[in-house]
């Protein structure tokens, strides 16, 4: 009797200690450091998701990656490295450190351990490619006490005064100097300029095609200038792209 008694008795401490944890002390800081370190690496990954874009791996460290403390100044995201770009089959690399700090913190209610300080630094290389969704994997940290800033030079955009200078040249272009006479109102290299005269109406696209950027534009028998708007799934690869055909052939 007594046998049966004391199981009892064991099985409800058990019991209550699974209820309330009691006696099991506190979480230890530095576990809950590296699974905060991996959920934000995580994180960026999703972030990172599909690359559609060709930029070089320092413009994306500069741009995408958090700047300063994250998680109320307890976590710090910081790029040690980067090379290579998206582009073609080349691959983009970002080595980023994650430095997490987790304060002591008591017991506030019944069943709360709390946990001790703690605190855990993680490294991780994400992989980004053209049209791939972004992988990335964990490796040894660097010894880079203080790493270089990255920094993002300008992508190439249309100016802005771009329907102005189209709607300029047109005016003032006839069908033998339409070409020339819309590339000089475009001179910069990524810019793409493509013209035709179609049944008398002056045609004229102009975009960067990499950021799947156009401004399609018609001047008609009469003088007078529009612009016109488009589906912009043309754009994509694959597609028509910036080009007057949609004006002159648009899918259907």
């Amino acid at each position: 009797m007594r046998t049966t008694a004391l199981g009892l008795t064991c099985a409800m401490m058990t019991a209550a200690v699974a209820l309330t944890g009691c006696g099991t002390g506190p979480l230890d800081g530095g576990s809950l450091a590296r699974d905060i370190a991996e959920q934000e690496a995580a994180r960026l990954n999703d972030k990172f998701g599909h690359r559609d874009r060709v930029r070089d791996a320092e413009y994306i460290a500069a741009t995408e990656v958090p700047k300063g403390a994250q998680t109320d100044g307890e976590t710090h995201i910081t790029p040690v490295g980067w090379s290579g770009r998206t582009t073609g089959d080349e691959k983009a690399t970002i080595d980023v450190r994650f430095a997490v700090t987790v304060p002591e913190r008591h017991a506030a209610t019944l069943g709360d351990r709390g946990n001790s300080a703690g605190s855990a630094t993680r490294c991780y290389r994400y992989v980004l490619q053209l049209y791939r969704y972004t992988e990335y994997h964990k490796i040894g940290c660097p010894a880079i006490a203080t790493p270089p800033v990255p920094s993002a030079s300008p992508v190439l955009t249309l100016p802005g005064d771009a329907t102005d200078r189209l709607a300029a040249a047109l005016r003032t272009a006839t069908p033998d100097t339409l070409s020339g006479a819309v590339r000089a109102a475009f001179p910069q290299d990524g810019i793409s300029v493509d013209t035709v005269t179609h049944e008398g109406i002056l045609v004229a696209a102009v975009g960067v095609p990499a950021e799947r950027d156009c401004i399609l534009m018609i001047r008609t028998a009469d003088g007078a200038t529009k612009q016109l708007g488009y589906d912009p799934v043309q754009l994509e690869p694959g597609e028509l792209g910036c080009s007057v055909g949609l004006y002159t052939n648009p899918p259907r």
